[in-house]
């Protein structure tokens, strides 16, 4: 019965699991694993805040370069290079960060993860899930994103607990092997490039069912001089600045107040908040206005940082951290399907890769945003105000793109 439900699914929903599975280990070791690094770092060597925030803003620079190749790369051949070498330099990059001893050590670790990242990130995610998808895109982006919901969730308390009994050393080792074991076979025998290689269309529609015209395709030069795609490569920069900034250093921002136990349950309940928001986007995400949802969530994301700011008490800190949760996992997810509905499945892996790039660039400021200011002002108030701010900026400039998209 299980092996006949599974011939009649369409065989892209499997290709959303794997991308599932892949976002689970890119965030759990990657994206929220920086900030467990972060701590365990500057409380082991002494090493100043900025110090540390410096390498994992050269992980977000690096893969941010990367991601217009690794565009090119997934039209081109398909996913499975791609992914086979971003698990390979993720594994690399988690298992040596556990044995540095300087910080030129700490910054090559953070770059191979960097690669690691790219390969893994998002927009590698949507770029392999558009072919396959049309009247569903959003549905099967928006699930496939709760990989990353459940990396957060999972991957802090665990990387904290392994830390606790393996050592430093041992928890990334064990993290590395985890990821490598399980992500290449799946990468190797359930990844393909597109359906028509298997006689079916998006949606999983027979090949002999094909109608309509084929939409046009996009040129990054003319997709850059539209106001819809500026819009999207600078609100959701600032938003995934502010976003992964406050991610990165969330254990260091919690741990004075809550202790280790508390820092741990409040990071979780970010995760499973950001889990819980991600699944109502899936639900919903084909009948929404994407631009509206990303201007609520960055409104929701920036009172949420000013009261944390206002009043750092123990309680609002987990509430705020709660509130964020709900935004971090759409505001990543939403910028694809921006795209992906303005300028088409053709055109997507070009046209998303040099978006991603310019926002990831931004997004690689935010460790630094957040640990200069630290380190200068002697707390985190400056930091999280600005950021709210900046947030609130985010907002109005991806409404003010809406229903801007030209054609080509």
């Amino acid at each position: 019965m299980i092996r006949q439900a599974m011939s009649r699914m369409f065989y892209g929903w499997r290709i959303v699991a794997v991308c599932l599975v892949a976002s689970v280990f890119a965030n759990g070791l990657g994206l929220f694993g920086a900030g467990v690094y972060l701590h365990a770092l500057v409380e082991r060597n002494g090493w100043p805040t900025g110090l540390v925030s410096g390498a994992i803003t050269l992980f977000y620079v690096v893969s941010a370069l990367l991601l217009i190749p690794v565009g090119g790369i997934l039209g081109r051949f398909g996913p499975q290079p791609v992914f086979a070498l971003g698990t390979a330099a993720l594994a690399g990059g988690v298992a040596a960060i556990g044995y540095v001893a300087a910080p030129w050590q700490t910054y090559a670790a953070f770059l191979v993860m960097g690669i690691g990242w790219a390969c893994l990130s998002m927009t590698a995610v949507a770029t392999t899930l558009a072919p396959w998808f049309e009247r569903h895109q959003g549905r099967a982006v928006s699930i496939a994103s709760l990989g990353a919901s459940v990396g957060g969730l999972a991957g802090v308390p665990v990387l904290l607990l392994g830390i606790d009994r393996l050592g430093f050393a041992g928890a990334t080792t064990v993290g590395a092997a985890s990821a490598v074991l399980v992500m290449l076979p799946l990468t190797v025998f359930v990844l393909k490039r597109r359906p028509q290689d298997i006689g079916l269309l998006p949606d999983g529609a027979g090949a002999s069912s094909a109608t309509g015209a084929r939409a046009a395709a996009w040129n990054r030069r003319d997709a850059l001089r539209t106001a819809a795609l500026r819009s999207v490569m600078a609100g959701f920069g600032i938003g995934m600045m502010v976003q992964v900034g406050f991610v990165t250093h969330q254990v260091t921002l919690l741990a004075p107040a809550l202790g280790t136990a508390g820092t741990s349950i409040a990071v979780s309940a970010t995760a499973i908040s950001a889990l819980l928001s991600r699944l109502v986007l899936a639900r919903f995400a084909d009948h929404m206005s994407a631009r509206t949802t990303a201007a609520v969530m960055m409104m929701v994301a920036a009172a949420s940082l000013a009261a944390m700011a206002v009043r750092p008490a123990p309680a609002m800190l987990v509430a705020g951290s709660v509130l964020m949760g709900m935004t971090i996992g759409n505001v990543t997810t939403l910028g694809p399907i921006i795209v992906r509905r303005e300028f088409g499945a053709a055109s997507f892996g070009a046209v998303y890769g040099i978006a991603s790039c310019v926002i990831q660039l931004a997004t690689a400021l935010g460790p630094s945003f957040y640990g200069l200011l630290h380190d200068g002002f002697g707390g985190y108030r400056v930091p999280l105000l600005l950021a709210a701010t900046v947030d609130v900026g985010a907002a109005v400039v991806v409404l003010a793109g809406k229903a801007k998209a030209a054609h080509p």
